[in-house]
């Protein structure tokens, strides 16, 4: 039976309001010079686009901002998305796909930051034989499913006229997906950076199509629990310019920051570097394009509506969930106006 993120994230908000009644932990702990700083749990993984948050710790640029961030990296992709959605981190980075998702099940988030739009760094990598889409009917294709992987897989199925049924999808967390295709294992996978890298080591394999294929379709977010941003809008605000700052000291600071970054990863520097061109990190002028509305995928809004309606269609999600108050621009339009 096909498992969906959405009812499992239905399951567990239920369980996680009720444990939230009882906690009490402080909000506030103290720097070495007595200074008060505010506790936030933040939550990333592997993806080019949120190792600046390591960068941000390992700087003490989170510190100088006025927070102290317990900052999590998760292994597993899925287990951040889980962690936001039953109140284990306050806020975590993922993708507007998966944000709908939980929101389906009932969790409460906010997008209050585009990290970075995904250019070609999330892929489906195929054995040698497939050629173009339509070669994947009845092939065995191995996926995170439900995550933003399977989401560009539907793209490319729906743009080749194919529906979900016509392969054969074998679930299995990202970084095993990688290595069962290497490994031969399976047809084709679906991957994002850095796990594309295991996958094409595959003899002969090459990447079908990729994010770079559906421009603005894949948006990388600061996803914040609702009633967080709600409560302490200030400490948002400390994050979302702690990340800015956190570009610009990457900027003056290229080597020592992509040690960093790579380090994080798991890679070489020059392999870190290479990255790049398929993730395009926002600015503060491109944050403010894409929360205003629009009618094309440079908009958030835009890209929200076609995401519910492929979810809906592919039985990803039951339902259309109330998209009211998701796209939250009050942080990103006050870092524009503080230059």
């Amino acid at each position: 039976m096909r498992r969906r993120l959405a009812a499992a994230v239905a399951i567990v908000v239920g369980m996680v309001a009720l444990a939230a009644c009882g906690d009490s932990d402080d909000e506030t702990t103290s720097a070495g010079d007595g200074a008060a700083l505010s506790k936030v749990s933040l939550g990333f993984s592997a993806w080019p686009g949120w190792f600046p948050w390591q960068v941000a710790e390992e700087a003490g640029i989170f510190t100088k901002h006025g927070l102290d961030v317990d900052l999590t990296y998760f292994e597993s992709y899925l287990d951040s998305l889980t962690a936001l959605a039953t109140g284990n981190v306050d806020g975590n980075s993922q993708t507007l796909n998966d944000t709908i998702s939980s929101v389906s099940g009932g969790s409460k988030q906010s997008i209050v930051l585009v990290n970075d739009n995904s250019t070609g760094n999330d892929q489906i990598i195929v054995a040698p034989g497939i050629a173009k889409v339509e070669d994947l009917k009845g092939k065995t294709v191995a996926i995170e499913e439900g995550t933003v992987d399977h989401y560009l897989l539907l793209l490319g199925l729906r743009q080749a006229g194919m529906k979900p049924e016509d392969i054969d999808l074998k679930p299995l967390p990202t970084a095993e997906a990688a290595a069962a295709f290497a490994a031969g294992q399976v047809d084709a996978v679906g991957a994002f950076a850095p796990f594309t890298d295991t996958a094409i080591t595959r003899e002969g394999s090459k990447v079908l199509f990729s994010s770079a294929d559906y421009p603005g379709a894949i948006p990388d977010h600061l996803v914040m629990d609702t009633a967080f941003v709600k409560s302490r809008p200030g400490d948002v605000q400390k994050l979302i310019d702690a990340w800015y700052d956190t570009l610009a000291y990457i900027a003056a600071n290229p080597d020592q920051s992509v040690a960093i970054m790579a380090k994080r990863a798991g890679v070489t520097a020059d392999a870190y570097r290479a990255y790049d061109a398929g993730t395009t990190i926002f600015t503060v002028a491109d944050n403010i394009e894409a929360f205003a509305p629009g009618n094309d995928q440079k908009h958030l809004d835009f890209v929200a509506r076609q995401i519910v309606d492929l979810l809906l269609a592919t039985g990803l999600i039951d339902t259309a969930p109330d998209l009211t108050g998701l796209l939250d621009p009050t942080f990103v339009k006050a870092a524009a106006a503080a230059g």
